[in-house]
């Protein structure tokens, strides 16, 4: 196993071509793709061909970057994954922080302990100079957990996300959540201070 960034409770590990079937398990929950696609059924041939060679792609293009799967370390269960990588109109050190998580790990904790780990790494070791996260509007959960990170809310936009089209509160919109190296270094003096 190619273990990429270990936390507390996780072990985030690149993809291989044997995922796709933790893949569909996690697309095909209608809870999990609520605020991504309505809750419509996953598609497997859609894993195998688009999804898995994406994922498999960024290892080669972006050191420190990519989708990364997430492995409950007590139970050496796939919980999910994490992304942290640069869309394809944003600068290199401006990623995109993201992640999916089967329901059974909602509520734990997970979301905010692996996008802290990643956020550390991207500022301390990668050069990161901001990072951003977007979700639907009326997904509260993830906009919690982006305020927990200490990312500050930046805008509520409209496009046209065909594959949003089904999800409940839609038509209010996405929106958009950053930090910035100086504020992400700021608050982690704050709680250093804080823990003496």
């Amino acid at each position: 196993m190619h273990v990429f960034l270990e936390t507390e409770r996780l072990i985030f590990r690149r993809f291989t071509e044997n995922d796709a079937d933790a893949l569909f398990a996690l697309y095909d929950d209608p809870a999990v793709m609520k605020y991504l696609n309505g809750g419509r059924p996953a598609d497997r041939t859609e894993i195998v061909e688009l999804d898995l060679p994406a994922f498999l792609g960024y290892y080669e293009r972006f050191p420190g970057y990519g989708f990364w799967a997430a492995i409950e370390k007590s139970s050496g269960d796939f919980l999910g994954w994490f992304h942290f990588r640069p869309r394809p109109e944003d600068p290199a050190d401006e990623p995109e922080l993201g992640y999916r998580l089967h329901q059974a790990a909602w509520g734990k904790g997970y979301g905010t302990e692996g996008s802290a780990a990643l956020l550390a790494m991207g500022f301390t070791e990668l050069g990161v100079r901001r990072v951003r996260a977007f979700t639907m509007t009326v997904n509260q959960a993830s906009r919690r957990v982006m305020e927990k990170l200490g990312m500050t809310f930046v805008r509520t936009y409209f496009e046209e996300f065909p594959e949003h089209e089904r999800a409940p509160g839609a038509e209010q919109g996405e929106v958009e959540y950053a930090i910035t190296r100086e504020e992400w270094s700021a608050a982690a003096a704050a709680d250093h201070s804080a823990q003496r």
